[in-house]
């Protein structure tokens, strides 16, 4: 069974570079790299009793979304593993199906089974802020945790509505379907899009049925929207089936979309896409942890990524 002395040797590194890397102390990229590829090779793992023992903390981290079954959370989800599982740690995956009572149940089961840190996405502006203290490291990951006083990774999402928005924008009025007012993040990307020329904001829930929803009834207006901005990726996918379900295609109406689309989803007309960093976010965000749980007592950590329009088919 490879050790640590056989994982220093083969990336060319000291033993006690090695223990930084696992344990999410800062250390150079290239290092990084050396040290993940020798570990890789050697199938090295290191030993959680043991660390847990000093660090008097489990090799676990909860990872805290309102719906784990939309493919951008799937994506966050892929970079927060696979930055903590170099570092010898296990991911809990953890739904609240947007609901504060579930968020606040496994913020109590995360700090009850002495787990080493919390990664969570609020389910909206009321969600309840983790209690501060001897509990879990917490950081706050597309969506800020209001009253919290934690690190944040999130996205520029109004500039994202805003290039979502522009996208479209000689089509005629357009129209933003976004989420619940009671997410910062849709109220961001409709103010966005707004600023870019939208005349019409219409809140629902960031899910398929709703943008199937909300899109039939507009258009079945006597006045249909020339466009489209779909807040996210479901909302997009909504909107597109209830086009296909009236035999309109982007041609008729344009349709612009924050986020990508599913990959399930197939549509034989440009669509553009605001497409987010969400794997980096997650990755961000578990260095970030890492860092936390290591003793990184800074100033709190604010980051925000941005979108990149492209076209998409």
């Amino acid at each position: 069974m490879a050790t640590i002395v056989d994982v220093a040797k083969l990336a060319g590194v000291s033993t006690a570079t090695v223990s930084r890397v696992f344990n999410g102390q800062v250390v150079s990229d290239e290092r990084v790299r050396a040290v993940r590829s020798a570990a890789h090779e050697l199938q090295y793992v290191p030993n959680r009793t043991a660390r847990s023992l000093r660090r008097r903390h489990s090799e676990m981290i909860a990872l805290i979304f309102p719906d784990v079954s939309n493919p951008y959370f799937t994506e966050i989800a892929r970079g927060v593993e696979d930055v903590a599982r170099a570092a010898g740690y296990s991911v809990v995956l953890c739904n609240t199906d947007g609901d504060h009572a579930q968020e606040s149940e496994y913020l109590r089961v995360a700090a009850a089974a002495n787990m080493a840190g919390v990664i969570i996405a609020a389910a909206d502006d009321e969600s309840p802020a983790p209690p501060e203290g001897s509990g879990p490291a917490v950081v706050a990951i597309d969506r800020a945790l209001r009253g919290a006083n934690v690190d944040e990774i999130v996205m520029d999402n109004y500039e994202a509505g805003f290039l979502a928005a522009r996208a479209i924008e000689d089509r005629g009025p357009l129209v933003v379907l976004t989420g619940s007012e009671a997410v910062g993040t849709a109220r961001d990307r409709a103010r966005g899009a707004v600023d870019a020329g939208a005349v019409d904001v219409i809140h629902a829930d960031f899910g398929v049925e709703g943008g199937r929803r909300h899109a039939l009834e507009l258009l079945d207006r006597a006045e249909r929207p020339g466009g489209i901005v779909a807040g996210n990726n479901l909302l997009g996918v909504g909107v597109l089936q209830a086009m296909a379900s009236r035999n309109l295609t982007t041609r008729d109406i344009a349709v612009s979309v924050i986020g990508a689309l599913p990959f399930t989803t197939l549509h034989p007309q440009a669509v553009p896409i605001v497409h987010l960093p969400s794997r980096r976010m997650g990755e961000l965000a578990a260095e970030r942890m890492l860092r936390r749980i290591s003793g990184d007592a800074g100033g709190l950590e604010r980051v925000v990524l941005r979108g990149e329009l492209r076209d998409a088919v």
